[in-house]
């Protein structure tokens, strides 16, 4: 069991993955009593069937602000689940994202005109952090000033901590957040605007508004899911590009090749690398047998590098075909947000290949990862290009 607690703390975890899915693809982890799941038939299953693998992992618990992604979306089952995921659905459509594009080009041109000159920045404070907070805030209606603070929060929340565990930090920032957003939601609700927070306080469900945890339930998923996940996308994207000689020129010569590649890199480093679920019903897994109330760890990071789905999968193609990765989840938690994070990527990455001629990591540079079991990305990426 020491292998699986490794996982958090490795930049390059891929190789622990590959000898835990031969050895060990269904783990039991006896001191947290939580299945660790490797392969990716195992771990698309746990992901799918959400009649068996349940994403309420507090079931039978009050929610209350030490845990406002309770009454999220990610943990909830259907029916509620369809019911809620209706109400902001239609902010992320492939037309609400689209009509997202100019600003987000905007946003990104200003980054980079702050760094252009310069020929060296920190990818991530730079530039991978800051864009998607600014377009997240914008589509809740959150002032520019408490940016910073979003962050912070989105920080701890995804930390090491274990998603069926607590810590005196996560449980003052989501404490905070909780009051933060508990304040925007009176100010919206005394005086509304076109954001989705007025969105989802005037939307019903079956003629009934939502509660107010699952307000900020909404508000907590969608500051951390809006922000974390892209900004991880973007430094993993880079990082690849410049270690796999002949990317970088060839995504600058193709533009049409961008879109794959981003997809080919939601499979390679998965900005994601794991999700959790709780058994409802006693199920065999993987030939094993798994008793209801049983708490799962499918790790998404390890399955989309499994040999058995992806042919020489240690290998980054940019032409690889067909993708099936599940680098945004799987069934009715498929990530909501995902059009949107394809979008500011793209968007994000042409601009960088186009302005940044030469980008490469800077020589020397030591990487390390983020502090998450969830989330995967450098901490910081340091770059340079030829500055003009």
């Amino acid at each position: 069991m020491s292998l699986v607690s490794e996982l958090p703390g490795r930049f390059d975890p891929f190789p622990l993955y590959r000898e835990l899915r031969e050895e060990s693809p269904l783990l039991l982890d006896p001191a947290q009593e939580v299945w660790h799941v490797f392969r990716y038939d195992d771990v698309q299953r746990v992901l799918s069937e959400h009649a068996v693998f349940s994403s309420r992992m507090r079931a039978g618990r009050e929610p209350d602000q030490n845990h406002l992604f309770a009454s999220s979306l990610i943990s909830t089952d259907p029916p509620r689940h369809r019911q809620l995921r209706s109400l902001v659905s239609e902010a992320f459509t492939l037309r609400a994202v689209a009509a997202l594009e100019p600003r987000i080009a905007e946003i990104v041109a200003e980054l980079l005109d702050r760094v252009a000159g310069r020929g060296s920045m920190d990818l991530i404070d730079d530039f991978a952090y800051p864009l998607p907070v600014i377009v997240i805030a914008e589509l809740m209606g959150i002032p520019a000033e408490d940016r910073d603070r979003f962050k912070r929060w989105s920080d701890i929340v995804v930390s090491q901590v274990r998603e069926y565990e607590s810590s005196p930090a996560r449980a003052a920032a989501q404490q905070e957040m909780a009051e933060y957003f508990f304040a925007m939601i009176e100010r919206r609700r005394r005086d509304p605007g076109e954001d989705l927070i007025s969105r989802l306080l005037a939307a019903q469900v079956d003629g009934e508004h939502l509660s107010v945890m699952e307000l900020l339930g909404f508000c907590a998923l969608l500051l951390v899911a809006g922000n974390e996940t892209t900004t991880n996308l973007l430094g993993n994207a880079v990082l690849t590009f410049t270690e796999w000689p002949g990317t970088i020129e060839r995504l600058g010569a193709e533009s049409g090749a961008l879109p794959s590649a981003i997809e080919e890199v939601l499979r390679f480093r998965s900005p994601v690398q794991c999700m959790f679920r709780i058994t409802t019903q006693d199920t065999t897994l993987g030939g094993t047998p798994i008793r209801a109330g049983s708490r799962l760890a499918a790790w998404i990071g390890s399955a989309n590098r499994d040999g058995r789905q992806f042919p020489d999968p240690e290998t980054f193609a940019v032409d690889r075909h067909p993708k099936r990765h599940l680098a945004f989840g799987q069934g009715i938690h498929f990530c909501l947000g995902a059009p949107l994070a394809r979008l500011e990527a793209r968007v994000a990455l042409s601009a960088l290949l186009a302005r940044l001629p030469g980008l490469r990591l800077a020589p020397g540079a030591s990487l390390e990862r983020i502090d998450s079991t969830i989330i995967f990305g450098p901490r910081q990426l340091p770059v340079e290009w030829q500055a003009a």
